[in-house]
């Protein structure tokens, strides 16, 4: 079997734009949840969440190439070239590829093209309305703009979106279409429409008065998920081929897995049936025992029911090992950052393993019976781990789990 590396990675995020920034703000526990300003939020139930901050498009791509990419394109082209530029990646006709992963593709453009139309603000339809919410023109853009000619594929599967954008990257690699794919997750769904049907929905916390504190993973106060927007990347090829063109190599990506409940269009299984199976088959997939891994970095959006579902999973994947496991959901400082969080979650995962520190849960007040795991509480522990896995989980009951562990 061939063994996959990570050799390059991009984060824009919240808590910081380039992976340096995101993962020093990590684990020092810093917050990227905030008062809303980017629109109007009078008439909202909810007026919190987590936007990147001091992100400026024309800093990363052409300025007419700005204007024709809606926002979540423009975090995926500037984590990608990140992720690029840290792997010294070249593109290898026919054998480099790229796949993205996104839960709302361009919805931003969709809701502000409409208010404005509807309203008469605008008399016609910008002829780049539709490159700009069309999901898959963020990975045509990438490719365009870095002559990616082989494997290109978007997935849309909610929120574990962009694990399973690692996931097929290693598939393709795997199954020799290609030897260096790159894997990108993003979204910028921060919209009045959105939000208030997530909060109709009661998916949301409305903890206006206390927007640093709102977003509690685990905490027995949890009031609901505090949306946020980002993109990440990281480079994925075999370690023949990273050896052989002399890439630094940051992971090997250990296992993957990507299954569904099968049960409710929103909620988990009651009994985590999906996410249990899911942790299993990335596992056994990489040759990895329950014993190996040190740490995972939760879904653990803040929903009362979905930290304890996860919870449950975990305790009966783990069994006895389960309370020697440090878990943290970095949600808690970046916001859910959708289809982003699968890939910037990894990249977490990937420094933890690296550098022994493990992030926090920040916000962790009140200990749930219900949530009885180390949960890493407030702050960052150092730890020497050689494998840790990322756990991602959507609606209409997708599962993702990405384990990677330390290289050499």
């Amino acid at each position: 079997m061939k063994k996959l590396v990570i050799t390059g990675m991009g984060a824009v995020t919240p808590i910081g734009i380039g992976v340096a920034e995101y993962w020093k703000n990590l684990i020092e526990g810093k917050n990227g949840v905030d008062l809303l300003t980017r629109f109007d939020t009078t008439d909202l139930p909810v007026k919190i969440g987590a936007q990147v901050k001091d992100f400026n498009a024309e800093d990363y791509m052409p300025k007419k190439l700005a204007r024709e990419l809606d926002l979540f394109m423009q975090y995926a082209f500037a984590a990608a070239e990140e992720a690029m530029e840290d792997s010294g990646m070249v593109a290898e006709p026919g054998n480099t590829g790229i796949v993205l992963g996104t839960a709302m593709n361009g919805i931003t453009t969709v809701t502000e093209t409409v208010r404005n139309y509807t309203t008469g603000a605008v008399k016609k339809i910008s002829p780049r309305f539709v490159p700009k919410y069309i999901g898959n023109i963020g990975a045509a853009q990438i490719a365009i703009a870095n002559n990616i000619t082989g494997p290109s594929m978007t997935v849309n599967t909610a929120c574990s979106s962009g694990a399973d954008a690692i996931s097929l990257a290693c598939m393709f690699i795997e199954s020799g279409a290609s030897d260096m794919m790159i894997a990108v997750g993003a979204d910028a769904s921060l919209d009045p429409a959105i939000m208030s049907g997530l909060a109709t929905a009661k998916a949301l916390s409305s903890d206006n008065e206390h927007p640093k504190t709102a977003c509690r993973p685990f905490d027995l106060n949890r009031t609901g998920f505090v949306m946020g927007e980002g993109g990440g990347a990281v480079v994925i090829e075999t370690e023949e081929h990273a050896k052989a063109r002399g890439a630094k190599i940051y992971a090997y990506i250990a296992g993957y897995a990507n299954n569904t409940d099968g049960h409710h269009v929103t909620s988990p299984h009651p009994d985590g049936i999906g996410a249990v199976k899911c942790m299993r088959d990335a596992m056994e997939k990489g040759g990895i025992s329950k014993a190996e891994i040190g740490y995972i970095n939760t879904h653990g959006t803040s929903t009362h029911s979905g930290d304890i579902i996860e919870t449950k999973a975990i305790k009966e994947v783990f069994g006895d090992c389960a309370d020697k496991l440090l878990i943290s959901s970095t949600k808690s400082a970046t916001g859910h950052l959708m289809g982003a969080g699968g890939v910037t979650e990894t990249i977490a995962c990937v420094m933890a393993v690296r550098n022994g520190i493990i992030p926090p849960t920040i916000n962790y007040e009140t200990p749930d019976p219900e949530c009885d795991l180390n949960c890493t509480p407030n702050v960052a522990v150092k730890r020497d781990i050689t494998a840790a896995m990322s756990n991602a989980f959507g609606f209409g009951g997708q599962n993702s789990s990405v384990i990677v562990k330390r290289h050499g």
